[in-house]
């Protein structure tokens, strides 16, 4: 290439007359670019191969393609201001340091005392909480709003966000109810720390979805849902050993509630499951490979969980595609981790079990790094070191699988979050995309199973066995 310039560079300027009065060192040029490119080269064969890549390219994003590395150009214009606020919500996680002091509480109270310093504090106050919100408004109306959230003697945290409208401010306040004076505070529980870290993620999730636009939107729908599998097979699950379905609801995620959620009950099988409640909701098409006439028991509910998170990643898999650009490349890669993972622990929970070869077949995912050469493998294992031997044919596994002594899997979930903390941290480094949106409801997700798991052993004073499952995030 550096020839063919030096060439151009050396050659006298043109006449008048085109290509009949050009040199023979220019023309053999134009015909070594003739035989590299596909197409004829300009009239004087100014045009350089740079810039006929990038003709092709927005030639391509012309014909509906995908256009990788231009995000920049138009992504601030919807994307940006939420970028931001997703990396905002990120620098409130918790690091090792806070992860080290949490670990050495002696008390639940320690516990929350450590918290009330961090973005938690406002959810760990003293008093019940009565309400949060989320509202647009403008700038005159903020006292009035101010008056009204402390009616009754609430105590009011509210915080004020400019908004993308001029003289406009989005305002969320905490109200809070004021504990009568003698009152003692209601004893401490790690279901309360959980419900409240629960809390403080489901207000910042409804921020960013009232703030997108599409297709972000549509996007940030997608993650919830997960939860919305997870709590129909909590519903069903939990009235098919009769228990209490108002129990139930308090149990289930809030990111994955929807408004008929509550007549999962009356169903008796997958079909009555589909017509009666989930029909309207976003996992309808999701149950076309699952909707059977047989009763609802505990294989056929997990094999439904299964095959409804099968078609979900598959789903979500197929709408990054669409997206293109940096979103799709970081997506897929989380996305089929996810996929390998559920394989493997698919594979591993049925180990004699009367789920044959097939079966396992039809719920691993049409993608990932193990299909489908790795599915095939993991089909026929009969125990964890088949699995193991078959998974440590992949590199990006083998590491994990180190981790774990033969014959063992206790330790397997913990050496998977941690490989996946590593990734969903590694899609912050790169901009304009919305991966950033999923790897950081993930990573909040596991800082409340870290937190939930240190409160239990400091409630069970089992602090002997609290670095078990703590995975450090930063």
């Amino acid at each position: 290439m550096e020839r063919f310039r030096r060439e151009l560079d050396s050659r006298p300027p043109p006449r008048e007359g085109g290509d009949e009065r050009v040199g023979e060192g220019e023309r053999r040029v134009k015909r070594d670019w003739n035989e590299r490119e596909d197409e004829k080269p300009d009239r004087q064969g100014y045009v350089l191969p740079e810039i006929r890549s990038f003709d092709r390219r927005i030639h391509r994003e012309e014909e509906g393609e995908a256009m990788y590395g231009f995000e920049a150009l138009t992504f601030n214009i919807h994307g940006g201001y939420l970028e931001a606020i997703v990396r905002g919500y990120r620098s409130g996680l918790l690091t090792a340091a806070d992860y080290n002091n949490l670990c050495q509480c002696e008390t639940l109270d320690d516990i929350k005392m450590h918290l009330s310093a961090t973005e938690y504090g406002t959810y760990l106050q003293n008093g019940a909480l009565i309400s949060h919100s989320s509202s647009r408004c403008g700038s005159d109306s903020v006292s009035r709003i101010c008056a009204d959230l402390r009616d009754s003697g609430r105590h009011v945290l509210v915080s004020y966000i400019p908004d993308q409208k001029p003289d406009s401010f989005l305002c969320r306040g905490i109200a809070y109810q004021p504990m009568e004076k003698g009152a003692k505070p209601s004893p401490l529980h790690t279901t309360t720390i959980v419900e409240k870290c629960t809390l403080k993620l489901l207000d910042e999730y409804k921020h960013m979805l009232c703030q997108a636009t599409e297709p972000l939107s549509t996007f940030l729908e997608y993650i919830t849902y997960g939860y919305m599998i997870d709590n129909v097979v909590l519903i069903v699950t939990g009235t098919l050993h009769e228990r209490d379905v108002q129990e139930l609801l308090e149990k289930c995620h809030p990111l994955g509630m929807f408004d008929s959620i509550a007549t999962l009950a009356v169903a008796q099988n997958m079909r009555e499951l589909y017509r009666l409640v989930l029909v309207d909701t976003p996992l309808a098409s999701y149950f076309s490979e699952c909707i059977t006439s047989e009763d609802l028991d505990d294989m056929n509910i997990e094999i439904m969980r299964n095959t409804l998170y099968k078609a979900y990643l598959e789903d979500f898999y197929n709408f990054c595609q669409k997206l293109g650009g940096a979103t799709a490349e970081i997506m897929s890669d989380l996305l089929a981790f996810e996929a390998d993972r559920r394989a493997v622990n698919i594979t591993i929970n049925s180990i004699g079990t009367e789920l044959t070869r097939d079966d396992r077949w039809k719920l691993y995912s049409n993608f990932g790094l193990l299909y489908p050469y790795g599915h095939e493998e993991l089909a026929v294992c009969e125990d964890i070191d088949q699995v193991r031997g078959a998974m440590e044919k992949y590199p990006p596994y083998q590491s994990i699988f180190a981790k774990i002594s033969y014959g063992e899997s206790q330790m397997l979930d913990k050496a998977f979050y941690e490989e996946e903390v590593k990734r969903l941290c590694l899609a912050f480094e790169q901009q304009f995309h919305y991966a950033v949106f999923f790897a950081y409801m993930r990573l909040k997700e596991q800082e409340i199973r870290n937190l939930m798991w240190i409160s239990e052993c400091v409630a069970q004073n089992q602090k002997t066995r609290i670095h078990d499952s703590v995975v450090f995030i930063f």
